[in-house]
């Protein structure tokens, strides 16, 4: 993602991957008794807890580039811009995969995709500890990614069948943790590294991890999905790669144009991903009707209002979360002087608190619904993202810490209902592309949000640099700047989580166990 080069600030993090599942034939659901449908197996518990670990970790990565690109640029002799790739072909990789998971999900064994997810993010997990230049550590970032992008698909489709409607809200409460908290807690454990070891120890600690994530996994994941024959759709595939890869990367080139870095002119991305993205729809909607083998994306979600209104309230949700993500630390870095470690222990204090409350708001949800714990969430998260446009260069850290409480406070109590509501709202043969359409709007929320909080925060400080004020006033104001916007798109959300509503409960039928 963009980064201002003549700062080196930290690049952006991308948006952590969202989930698809399988769209595997269901056998006949059976009547439960109350009781026993809130409950899981021992073993079932014991699956999700393992896969929910190994996404922790793999989700864990994707974050922690941002506050080490500084001292990535001096080790490996490059520049901002050049660093930034780290994240961005991160997430280039990301939506290329993402699209295919439900295919890879319907078409092969639980066991043989963990198998494979693992192996790949714990094989480029290994290349980037070793690698001797720039060149090698992208190519290890970018087979982490392959892995880290099935990942959570493998979570969420063992969920959302061993899991009872009843119990789904908890659940994903915890899968929560690792869609949120992960990704907001990396530039801590990055700058806690930076402090005492080169940047090579940020996998070099990981991969341990990952191997005994991956051998465990061989030794007790297994098939609780029935494989059945499809068949890949290569032009579907490259018709959603250029569309989405040519939206992300035009969306995370737009800052580095505010800032005069950019290699290519954002709008020919962006334009090129649209006029794709329109032939992949088409190709889609003929796929549903003609192929006996069906579409790469069913876009058949979108019929179900539910579906469609929390997608719309989490797309929103991702921009403010990740606009700040990247915003909050170049005004704890620039205007208050901060360093690496110091900046990440002072974002900390959020992602725990997401942490610990996401659990809780899973329980909740499973007793009132969505809207109760939906809309005072948007309240907060607005009036935190309003607070946040008090900044300024004598603000003290305390102030800055309790806005971004406030905002990871209000997201704790979103994300959880919208994404059980989202994909509960769905028939069992879709939640595969629900979880893709999911996921990938996800990657285009992070990118959108970023875009449009950095272009902002650097066409004002540029203004009043040319205006003769201070440097430090400058970057000051674009950081409110950034955040009025914030705000403003805050306010679309509440308006939009007003709309949020439960989806029934009624049992999900479940696959049979090989």
């Amino acid at each position: 993602m963009p980064t201002n080069e003549d700062a080196t600030l930290p690049a952006p993090v991308p948006a952590p991957a969202a989930p698809a599942t399988a769209a595997a034939p269901a056998a006949p659901a059976v009547p439960e008794r109350a009781g026993a449908a809130a409950r899981l197996a021992p073993g079932d518990a014991t699956l999700i807890g393992l896969l929910l670990v190994s996404a922790f970790v793999v989700i864990l990565n994707e974050t922690i580039m941002g506050v080490a690109l500084p001292r990535l640029m001096a080790d490996l002799g490059v520049t901002a811009a050049t660093g930034q790739w780290l994240t961005t072909g991160f997430m280039l990789t990301m939506a290329v995969v993402i699209p295919a998971t439900g295919f890879i999900m319907t078409r092969f064994r639980l066991r043989q995709v963990f198998a494979a997810a693992m192996g790949l993010f714990s094989l480029g997990t290994a290349v980037a500890a070793v690698a001797p230049g720039f060149e090698v550590l992208l190519l290890g970032r970018i087979v982490q990614a392959s892995g880290t992008a099935v990942m959570m698909p493998l979570l969420m489709t063992t969920a959302m069948t061993l899991v009872p409607p009843a119990a789904r809200g908890r659940t994903m409460g915890t899968i929560s943790i690792v869609i949120s908290v992960a990704p907001a807690i990396g530039p801590t454990i990055s700058g806690l590294v930076l402090s005492a070891l080169s940047w090579r120890w940020m996998f070099l600690l990981v991969l341990p991890i990952a191997l005994l994530a991956l051998g465990l996994g061989l030794w007790k994941v297994r098939d609780v999905t029935t494989p059945r024959e499809a068949r890949l759709d290569v032009l579907s595939l490259a018709l959603s790669a250029v569309g989405f890869g040519g939206l992300i990367y035009g969306l995370s080139s737009t800052g580095e144009a505010a800032g005069g870095h950019a290699p290519v002119a954002p709008w020919i991305p962006v334009a090129v991903g649209v006029l794709a993205l329109a032939a992949f729809v088409a190709r889609q909607s003929r796929l549903q009707r003609a192929s006996a083998h069906g579409p790469l994306m069913d876009l058949r979600v979108f019929a179900d209002r539910s579906f469609t209104v929390s997608s719309l309230v989490l797309v929103i949700s991702f921009m403010g979360l990740f606009g700040t993500l990247i915003v909050l630390p170049i005004f704890l870095q620039t205007v208050l002087r901060l360093g690496s470690l110091e900046t990440g222990l002072l974002l900390l204090p959020g992602g725990a608190l997401m942490g610990v409350l996401s659990p809780l708001v899973g329980r909740l949800f499973d007793r009132y619904g969505p809207r109760p714990l939906v809309v005072p969430g948007a309240v907060v998260v607005s009036a935190g993202l309003w607070l946040l446009t008090t900044l300024h260069p004598g603000t003290a850290t305390g102030m800055v810490v309790l806005a971004h409480c406030l905002v990871s406070l209000g997201l704790a109590f979103m994300f959880t209902p919208l994404f059980t509501s989202a994909l509960g709202s769905l028939r069992a043969e879709l939640y595969a592309h629900g979880s893709a359409v999911v996921g990938t709007v996800q990657q285009l929320a992070g990118a959108a949000g970023t875009a449009l909080f950095v272009t902002v925060l650097s066409t004002t400080s540029a203004d009043r640099l040319a205006a003769g004020a201070d440097a430090l006033d400058a970057v000051a104001d674009g950081v409110r700047s950034a955040f009025v916007w914030g705000g403003v798109i805050s306010l679309v959300a509440l308006a939009a989580s007003l709309l949020v509503r439960r989806p029934p409960l009624v049992p999900g039928p479940r696959t049979p166990v090989h």
